[in-house]
């Protein structure tokens, strides 16, 4: 598979979000990050999933892919392409259920897959392929940060989230923030989590 080289791949980032809204809180944060990036000289595409049409559903092509019985159909290569030339993959999403929307969900279901994503190799095991890849989680949550406290559920995103997806393919989450709207004025924080992603990098 032809990826970039590492060093050419750091100074690009892919910022992806899922929320239908034009007016959402995820597109001006999603917004500010593509920013606050660029001007720190790392070129940076938005693809915002609601818009662009991605389908989430994992269907029969993308099992026979999943299995090594098939190629992957088109619109899942086209993302994996687009992630195979940045260094810096970066989500934001509103938190539904204590996770991510389907709809980003159902994109890393059809697109972290085996065979581009991670391997099982029956001498050497796991073999995790996304080494190269820095990832940056921004969810955005509406409940306020003691009830993420209280029941546990932000350890849980990030055990679900960070280590079971990300980790098992071996890229590294160098950001993970959950942001509250009881934390700031919903106006700051945008700016704020784009700093987020900044201060991570190197």
């Amino acid at each position: 598979m032809s990826r970039l080289t590492h060093e050419h791949a750091a100074k690009r980032a892919l910022v992806v979000m899922a929320h239908p809204s034009l007016n959402s809180l995820t597109r001006s944060v999603s917004k500010a990050i593509v920013n606050a990036l660029t001007v720190h000289g790392i070129e940076s595409e938005l693809a915002d999933l609601a818009a662009e049409g991605f389908d989430p559903v994992f269907g029969p092509s993308d099992r026979a892919a999943f299995t090594g019985n098939g190629s992957p159909p088109d619109d899942v290569r086209a993302e994996q392409q687009r992630i195979d030339g940045v260094g810096h993959l970066v989500l934001v999403y509103p938190v539904y259920w204590w996770s991510m929307p389907a709809l980003l969900k159902g994109w890393i279901d059809r697109v972290f897959i085996s065979g581009w994503a991670f391997d099982a190799d029956t001498e050497q095991g796991l073999v995790k392929k996304l080494s190269w890849l820095e990832v940056h989680l921004i969810a955005l949550g509406g409940a306020d940060a003691a009830t993420y406290a209280k029941r546990g559920y932000h350890h849980a995103m990030q055990a679900q989230i960070d280590q079971g997806i990300f980790g098992y393919c071996g890229a590294v989450v160098t950001t993970s923030e959950l942001v509250t709207t009881d934390q700031a004025d919903l106006a700051l924080i945008p700016a704020s989590a784009a700093q987020a992603i900044i201060n991570s990098l190197p």
